[in-house]
């Protein structure tokens, strides 16, 4: 349920990516603009992420989420009527505002109903969903443009997560309220740390709990970190397409099936990062050698989309990106952390606040991006941009990130 609600997520969120070429016309936007107009999801998405955490605290996972996907498929749908730069902006801002509470959202359902033992390849698992809807549904998207226009893009998708409301409520329950649980499977996910028994729970939050999220290095370390992460993502779910059809003058129909590729190889590996990890912990590797591992080396290797620069080929620029954008899906199950060190009772905050230091990029990168190819023309500058931050991500895991531990508050 969480791969599919995420790939719903990440598909009305990067629609924009496939329609820009097209919109970017259309509305008559320039470079600089049009990274404005990609930004503005990350605004609300990256500041409503500490309330949302509260939302979720309070409300619980099932009712946040299908509420957030009623309202941000009804933002997504009614873009394909926006007539310029500020109904645009303003509807791009209410979908980050409506998507906000969904990562916080699956990382308490992931800590919820998984042990330890299994935790990062569930993570995985549903954060696979950002990459094969994407993977095999971008040249479905490219083909809707050419064929009709961009405006159906953004219907087709919001008619989508509507439909998919129901089918959330109907499944979605807390382990002791699943007809498909019985006490031994409860028994095992508490042994294995699970959280079965805290998920219905509600706390009353106070500043003093909260500032512990705040004053930690580790937590600080893995924020820096999740923004390295997330930059490299963010290139892809905004400009990739722009970069293909502009920097290396693809029709949109071929920018579509090559962008498959690098998609497939994020989600295997984000899988692989996820089975890694697991594998480390049943081996008797410690907690923070298993969930580092293989962030540290997916941060290191997605610095290599650099590269891309020194070629014309677009056969060795496809693996290039393939390759980084594999290893950034490695660094992808960084969320099982907070799972790991998040206090018990703050999980929804403490993911709140992960996924705002990380989607700080959302609102960085397309904008930088935007700026520097407005100045030079070209995508060079922006990938030297989207490497250094990937390397400093891995620093800071390196230098930041201690013991991996269950924070107490």
């Amino acid at each position: 349920m969480l791969f599919l609600s995420t790939a719903l997520n990440y598909l009305d969120r990067t629609n924009i990516s496939v329609a820009a070429p097209f919109l970017k016309n259309d509305l008559h936007l320039n470079s600089v603009v049009l990274g404005l107009v990609m930004s503005a999801f990350g605004w609300t998405y990256a500041f409503m992420q500490i309330p949302g955490g509260w939302i979720l605290d309070r409300l619980g996972p099932r009712l946040t989420y299908g509420l957030g996907l009623i309202i941000w498929s009804l933002f997504t749908f009614f873009q394909a009527f926006a007539k310029g730069f500020g109904s645009l902006f303003g509807l791009r801002l209410g979908l980050g505002l409506s998507e906000a509470p969904a990562f916080p959202t699956n990382n308490r359902l992931v800590a919820t109903w998984f042990p330890k033992q299994e935790r990062a390849l569930a993570t995985g698992i549903f954060t696979a969903g950002e990459y094969v809807g994407l993977a095999f549904l971008t040249p479905v998207l490219a083909w809707i443009v050419a064929a009709f226009s961009w405006h159906t893009i953004f219907i087709v998708t919001g008619i989508l997560g509507l439909l998919f409301v129901p089918v959330w409520f109907k499944f979605i329950r807390e382990p002791k309220d699943s007809p498909y649980v019985n006490a031994e499977e409860l028994a095992y996910i508490r042994e294995g740390e699970g959280l079965a028994d805290a998920a219905s729970e509600k706390t009353k939050l106070k500043w003093s709990q909260i500032s512990v999220l705040l004053k930690r290095r580790t937590m600080w370390g893995i924020y820096i970190g999740q923004f390295g992460v997330t930059t490299t993502l963010w290139f892809f779910l905004t400009w990739f397409p722009d970069y293909l059809v502009n920097d290396k003058h693809m029709t949109i129909l071929h920018a579509g099936f090559y962008s498959m590729i690098p998609y497939i190889a994020a989600f295997i590996g984000v899988l692989f990062g996820g089975a890694f990890s697991d594998f480390l912990v049943r081996r008797g590797f410690s907690t923070s050698t298993s969930r580092k591992t293989p962030i540290i080396i997916g941060l290191l290797l997605a610095g290599s989309i650099v590269l891309a620069n020194y070629t014309a080929s677009i056969g060795l620029v496809i693996t290039i990106m393939s390759v980084a954008f594999f290893a950034q899906g490695m660094s992808g199950i960084s969320w099982s952390l907070i799972g790991d060190v998040a206090p018990r009772e703050l999980l929804g905050i403490a993911g709140g606040i992960f996924n705002f230091a990380g989607n700080l990029s959302g609102i960085v990168t397309p904008i930088v991006i935007g700026v520097i190819v407005g100045r030079n023309h070209n995508f060079g500058g922006a990938l030297v941009f989207v490497s250094a931050v990937a390397v400093i991500g891995a620093l800071s895991y390196l230098l930041l990130v201690g013991k991996v531990k269950r924070i107490e508050v």
